[in-house]
């Protein structure tokens, strides 16, 4: 995450939303501070394309919907909005919006130098008050490694660190794939 934007004026939620629909560049919202989002890398931008290709096919027909790195999410239990790298919902609420997705039950992050601190604290965090969220997907863009968080029945999350040649899989929509040996 970017620092705030100090040419941004003071936003509640309701103006973040119609702001950002006149904006050139995307901003998430976080707490009552508007933060701007940066481009990523060419093999951050590949992997997040393949994984939302991956996911795509994998639920066609279903009445589930893949997000990109252009949808909002909201965080259920405040007015806070982020941008994941990729999303799946199969929650029918979702359905009723247009600006955002407030279910999702998969949410991936494409790791960079920058964001990872952050991705894995503050924006866990935030993620986690998805009551419907299952599966949140860590991916380095710099070595062939992805991290798993898995909320299990117990409402516990595991994580499971998964490398070269493992099988990754993402209960929350039924899918289990092979590592991607190169990005």
């Amino acid at each position: 995450m970017v620092t705030a934007n100090d040419n941004v004026p003071h936003l509640n939620p309701d103006e973040y939303l119609v702001w950002e629909e006149t904006q050139p560049e995307k901003y998430e919202y976080i707490d009552g501070e508007v933060y701007a989002i940066g481009g990523g890398s060419v093999n951050h931008g590949r992997i997040a394309i393949r994984l939302t290709s991956l996911f795509e096919a994998h639920i066609e027909g279903s009445p589930c919907i893949t997000g990109n790195s252009d949808i909002k999410v909201k965080t259920v239990a405040s007015q806070n909005y982020t941008y994941p790298d990729a999303s799946v919902t199969c929650d029918e609420r979702d359905r009723q919006t247009t600006q955002y997705i407030t279910y999702p039950c998969l949410i991936v992050e494409v790791l960079s130098e920058s964001t990872e601190a952050y991705d894995r604290g503050g924006k866990f965090r935030l993620y986690r008050q998805k009551p419907v969220l299952q599966d949140y997907l860590l991916v380095s863009s710099t070595k062939i490694e992805m991290d798993s968080y898995h909320k299990n029945e117990a409402g516990d999350w595991v994580i499971i660190n998964y490398q070269p040649g493992d099988t990754i899989e993402l209960k929350s929509i039924g899918l289990s794939f092979g590592h991607l040996e190169k990005y």
